[in-house]
């Protein structure tokens, strides 16, 4: 099969890991590369002498490729993803989708018109201490029934490798952070949240412009509570990170965001270390997302971390920023959007998985 052909939007801090992993992957290669910035241009030409680079995004639709991926801001997609459904070609957009709810909920309904396959970054569900921990609830510990989730960063928006955008956005620990430990717990606690009940603030020493700071108190449909605090404005340079979950039989103690996984059942006297293969941060987890995604173009699997699935962990967020707002908990299954509600039609593309296996 030839490799899949990859146009990428948006050639900033994300893109470049995007750039590794893509030419580690037999499967994909970049023919084109958008950006509009000269110097952002010339280093990824650097990297991939054999595309197509260009300010202009109408090289969506007269270049033939496979897939746009979006390495872009959540804020301002709208032409993108307009030409990527024009064209008639899939889209990988990093999370979160869109900065609201609606603003998802119309792209999602757009590439199902179009009947674009449309995923969403999420990749820290492809994380081995993500797949570990599911495997812990099925075979060892049992159920979880509650659990508390503390993460606390002071991060420095400033830095030189990081995004700009997220130091002026609205929410930006929400839309840009707290969207990941949404989505992993909907996706390891395996159902659908019920309550949300969110405070949102900004400590006096904050470089961001809006609330960077979000302690919530999640319930699910399974019964799971989980009470979260999401800091990307601790005041120590140390991060701080552990997920308990309490479950039927013991415990499951995760005490960094991508390993330093544990267990104890109910009468262990000291935790029990998981081992976990080798992983390099940012890398690893983009590629086995990478891999998915590939995979249901080619027909062999379902779409991974879709569009719509994404819009429910979007309205957790737009369920804290509202408690926050009004003071009461919020079950993010009101938040109705526009959107058609699921077909209940198999995730694959036939049209695309000719055009593909060519």
């Amino acid at each position: 099969m030839n490799p899949l052909r990859i146009i990428l939007v948006g050639l900033g801090a994300r893109a470049q890991f995007w750039m590794r992993v893509i030419r580690e992957n037999p499967e994909c290669t970049i023919v084109g590369l958008i950006d509009p910035s000269d110097d952002a241009r010339s280093r990824a030409l650097a990297q991939w002498p054999e595309a197509i680079a260009s300010a202009d995004l109408d090289l969506i639709t007269t270049l033939d490729a496979d897939f746009v991926l979006l390495a872009t801001p959540p804020g301002g997609r709208e032409r993108q993803m307009e030409l990527a459904c024009k064209a008639g070609i899939a889209i990988l957009a990093e999370k979160p989708l869109a900065d609201s709810v609606d603003l998802a909920a119309r792209y999602v309904e757009m590439a199902e018109d179009a009947g674009v396959p449309l995923t969403v970054g999420l990749n820290f569900r492809f994380l081995p201490v993500t797949q570990q921990t599911l495997r812990l609830f099925d075979e060892t510990v049992g159920a979880p029934e509650f659990g508390r989730f503390t993460y606390e960063r002071w991060r420095d928006g400033w830095k030189p490798n990081f995004n700009k955008y997220p130091l002026t956005m609205d929410q930006p620990m929400l839309w840009e952070q707290s969207i990941h430990h949404f989505d992993l717990m909907r996706f390891v606690y395996r159902s659908e949240p019920v309550s949300v009940f969110g405070s949102t603030f900004n400590p006096s020493w904050s470089m961001y412009r809006d609330d960077a700071n979000v302690s919530a108190l999640i319930r699910f449909a399974n019964g799971v509570e989980v009470n979260y605090q999401g800091l990307w404005q601790s005041n120590w340079q140390k991060p701080g990170f552990q997920w308990r979950s309490e479950c039927k039989n013991g415990v499951v103690v995760q005490n960094d965001q991508f390993g330093e996984l544990n267990y104890a059942l109910h009468a262990d006297t000291e935790l029990t270390s998981v081992e976990l293969p080798p992983y390099e941060q940012w890398i690893n987890d983009a590629k086995s997302l990478l891999a998915a995604f590939v995979a249901a173009m080619r027909g062999t699997a379902n779409l991974p971390c879709t569009g719509r699935d994404h819009l429910n962990s979007l309205r957790m967020v737009q369920a804290c920023i509202l408690s926050s707002q009004q003071g009461q908990a919020i079950n993010p299954a009101d938040l109705d959007t526009t959107a058609k509600r699921e077909t209940g039609k198999p995730l694959h593309y036939s049209a695309l998985q000719q055009r593909t296996s060519q």
